[in-house]
């Protein structure tokens, strides 16, 4: 019986995730999740109680996963050059992997970001904290130019995320194909890269 269980649980929350990633929290209903799960709504009700516990479950377990390397990347004892790129790179994987998280978790929070963000104080630290050292001590040593972590995140990552969030809007205005599309968007991570770097670290002269 805890095997029927733990095996059903986990087939609601996997068509739930996939179809409030499609539809969002209002355009989703609770048949659409227990048609997707292949199960009556009398059991989905029961094993999760409401729509809104489900979603909220949901919606953690996705944010979590949206934040958690990136929060691996920020403790990481490297380089401030060497952690950006890997920021870059680690958000490309996630949006590659998951093109709606984004949008999905910036809508949702619009709607509701009292009952929906989680503690943020963890992030708050290592933004503040760690990743802010590390850019003063950098802009002190005349390494790299003064810009602050608050900028610098959103600079870094809203450049990579809209072509995602866009995704079909490009694919529509390119006649692209998929293939086409995971092409360009390598090729424009790479350009990111290019433009952070360049733009932050100032070029070391020859002695």
């Amino acid at each position: 019986m805890t095997c029927i269980t733990q095996s059903s649980e986990k087939r609601i929350k996997e068509a739930a995730r996939a179809i409030f990633l499609k539809k969002g929290y209002a355009g989703t209903t609770a048949r659409d999740i227990a048609e997707a799960a292949n199960m009556n709504i009398a059991l989905t009700n029961y094993y999760f109680r409401s729509k809104e516990k489900l979603f909220i479950e949901i919606f953690r377990d996705l944010f979590n996963y949206y934040c958690q390397n990136t929060l691996r990347i920020f403790e990481k004892p490297v380089g401030i050059r060497e952690k950006l790129i890997e920021l870059i790179e680690e958000d490309f994987r996630v949006m590659k992997a998951e093109p709606n998280l984004v949008l999905f978790l910036m809508n949702e929070i619009q709607r509701d970001s009292e009952q929906l963000l989680p503690e943020l104080s963890k992030f708050k630290e290592l933004l503040h904290g760690t990743l802010t050292t590390q850019i003063k001590e950098e802009v002190q040593n005349g390494r790299m130019r003064d810009i602050s972590a608050d900028h610098l995140i959103p600079l870094i990552m809203g450049s990579l995320q809209f072509i995602f969030v866009g995704k079909k809007m490009n694919m529509k205005l390119h006649n692209t194909c998929e293939e086409e599309f995971n092409h360009f968007a390598e090729c424009h991570k790479n350009l990111i890269i290019s433009m952070i770097t360049e733009y932050l670290f100032v070029p070391e002269t020859a002695s």
